[in-house]
């Protein structure tokens, strides 16, 4: 069975890939869920718990719409009747988890994005604006890493990141992660390095007192990435050409997956770097290619 590891009377959370968050208003018996795990097999483990506690599900509290944050949602909606709510542009994906991967793809996805890594299955999704929502809550707006993601300050002082940071061991091996949109993402971790909480729980790095070095890092491997990404387009290159520098350059591993998701982080530093006026994109010899300025 799960394990809960408490932070104060009135929150915790369990420790799983995707760390889920656990708020019981006033230290009672209802409580709300802070994402949902990667899978049904994550939402049964959840229940279990609930139930060998005597705790009601009142809510799910989505993040963000990628998979290994709302794959429970529907087994804990149909289970409990649970609400479920999101917002914008993240709302509608939980909604229709089939845009996830057809965000990556850009059509219709190819079988092998249909799983259960890059699409959830649908939930019934209540906004964060309905009279339901426990307004104690504080939604803090993320973006970046996807479109609208949110964070959540409880009335404890605990603050859930969500993926607006990685782990330095993370950074470390990858170099380079999906990122929706880098302009945004260095923004949004400007802000967090500038937040006081009573503790920082994001999604997939230790819980921490303090945030600020973690985000100074993440912002700092992002910006080496982006300068790797326009060192590549020294010559005019195509995208796939420019991918394959990439994962040679981080020492990363090709597969169908990983070629969509650092595909569109890619893209995502492109669009960035053509914003600060460092790159352009044309079109030479009925190809579109990307050079230096």
């Amino acid at each position: 069975m799960l394990e809960i590891t408490p932070i104060t009377e009135e929150s915790g959370y369990f420790d799983l890939p995707a760390k889920i968050g656990v708020y019981r208003p006033g230290g009672g018996r209802e409580v709300y869920l802070i994402d949902s795990g990667n899978d049904k097999d994550a939402g049964r483990r959840v229940r279990q718990w609930l139930d060998a506690q005597g705790l009601t599900l009142r809510g799910i509290l989505n993040t963000h719409s990628h998979a290994d944050h709302i794959g429970g949602n529907r087994y804990l909606q149909a289970q409990t009747g649970c609400r479920v709510f999101s917002g914008g542009i993240e709302g509608a994906i939980t909604a229709h988890p089939v845009l996830e991967p057809a965000m990556l793809y850009g059509a219709s996805p190819c079988v092998q994005l249909r799983n259960k890594f890059l699409m959830a299955q649908e939930s019934d999704v209540t906004p964060f604006d309905d009279a339901s929502f426990p307004g104690e809550i504080e939604v803090l707006p993320l973006p970046g890493h996807s479109p609208d993601m949110v964070g959540f300050r409880l009335p404890d002082g605990v603050v859930f990141l969500a993926d607006c940071v990685s782990s330095a061991e993370t950074l470390e091996k990858y170099g380079l992660s999906y990122v929706y949109d880098v302009g945004e993402a260095l923004l949004t971790l400007s802000r967090v390095e500038g937040m006081r909480a009573r503790l920082f729980v994001p999604s997939h790095a230790p819980a921490c007192e303090d945030v600020a070095p973690l985000a100074r890092l993440n912002r700092e491997r992002m910006l080496e990435a982006a300068d790797c990404v326009a060192a590549l387009c020294g010559e005019p290159t195509g995208f796939d050409a420019l991918l394959r520098g990439v994962f040679r350059h981080f020492g990363m591993t090709m597969t169908v997956q990983q070629h969509a998701l650092i595909g569109a982080a890619v893209h995502a530093t492109l669009t960035y770097l053509q914003a600060q006026g460092r790159v352009t994109c044309e079109i030479a010899d009925d190809a579109l290619v990307w050079r230096a300025l």
